[in-house]
């Protein structure tokens, strides 16, 4: 994950580690590795963001959420949606990573496992309840686009998986 960094300080850093992931809470922008650019001139910070997949609803919240997280520390924010380079799973973070399944979604594979487990051809997805790999997929969408639904063959819970995107 390449972000390019003006000017920025850890203070910077913390706004924005402060503005969650509306469908994920547990998850900040960092995390999901949707900021691409910070530039801070004196009180004026401009980001640009990269959506999870083009028409993703939640950019507008994410957007109106970090301005407001500036706004509350004296600063004013632009933020600008960039498509290019596309957003891939590989930006998350391993926080983000371990934080998705303690919320109870596993976290997106390799791109290769991501077809096998979702053509139904290997069971691979470890459920973020018991750790068991004896799942199965039940839906390719799950709570949202970027998800599927599986359950777990051994705990028999259902859970989402959040889908490899490169």
């Amino acid at each position: 994950m390449i972000i390019e960094m003006k000017t920025i300080t850890p203070h910077i850093t913390a706004i924005l580690e402060s503005v969650s992931d509306p469908e994920i809470p547990v998850l900040s922008i960092m995390d999901m590795g949707v900021v691409r650019e910070v530039e801070v001139q004196e009180r004026d910070v401009f980001i640009k963001i990269t959506p999870t997949y083009s028409g993703c609803p939640a950019m507008d919240t994410i957007a109106d959420d970090i301005k407001a997280a500036f706004a509350k520390e004296g600063y004013q924010a632009q933020v600008k949606l960039i498509l290019a380079p596309a957003w891939s799973t590989d930006w998350i973070t391993e926080r983000g990573r371990k934080a998705l399944e303690a919320y109870g979604i596993a976290a997106p594979l390799t791109e290769e496992a991501d077809k096998e487990a979702l053509l139904g051809n290997k069971k691979i997805v470890k459920c973020p309840q018991c750790g068991s790999t004896h799942t199965r997929l039940v839906s390719q969408f799950g709570s949202t686009a970027c998800k599927a639904l599986f359950q777990c063959e051994a705990c028999h819970e259902p859970f989402d998986y959040f889908k490899c995107l490169k």
